[in-house]
């Protein structure tokens, strides 16, 4: 997986620098594929994942050889029918209970999500499933957009989706599609976690 947006939380009494000297400090010893953007303060009791109150991500999908980004996007070339697919899209809005797409044997205590928004965009030989909730299971993007797959090639009946969610059944869902085609893309806090005068 990828992110386009990540936070990650330390605790510090004071930095002993400048921020942008730190950022440029930090980003020289972290690998090529991780940068530091900022570092923001914020209250002591600040959580960078349990305080998140919502979390977007992005799902590519190339239906050519991209010689450009092999593993940054899933190569997928099957006719598929798009408008079925954001039907389907609609079906995941609300608050629900979620275990159909969400890997077996995980410590989650629920799996009830609140999904806002999800759909579907072409962007010429490109597909972007894109969708936002106030939390995530494990797997759980990645068996949605296999699922989504059956029924944009019609092997799965958009009238059959929502018994699969019903269903709360792992084994109901699509297969999970590969992990190189997934973003992390917005992670949003309240704003009383962001220290105004540091």
């Amino acid at each position: 997986m990828h992110a386009t947006e990540f936070y990650a939380h330390f605790d510090v009494e004071r930095i002993g620098i400048e921020h942008d000297l730190l950022i440029h400090k930090l980003n020289t010893m972290l690998h090529q594929n991780i940068a530091v953007q900022a570092i923001i303060p914020v209250g002591s009791d600040a959580h960078a994942r349990f305080d998140a109150t919502k979390r977007s991500y992005t799902y590519l999908i190339s239906r050519t050889k991209d010689a450009f980004r092999p593993n940054q996007v899933y190569k997928f070339n099957i006719e598929l029918d798009l408008a079925t697919m954001n039907k389907a899209c609609e079906l995941l809005l609300g608050e629900k209970d979620f275990g159909c797409f969400c890997k077996s044997q995980t410590d989650n205590h629920t799996k009830i999500c609140s999904v806002y928004s999800a759909k579907w965009i072409e962007e010429g030989t490109m597909l972007r499933f894109e969708i936002t909730a106030n939390r995530f299971l494990r797997n759980m993007v990645r068996s949605i957009v296999g699922t989504m797959l059956d029924i944009g090639q019609g092997k799965t009946p958009l009238e059959e989706f929502e018994d699969i969610i019903r269903s709360k059944d792992r084994t109901r869902a699509g297969r999970s599609v590969p992990a190189h085609g997934l973003y992390l893309t917005r992670v949003e806090y309240p704003p009383e976690t962001f220290l105004q005068n540091p």
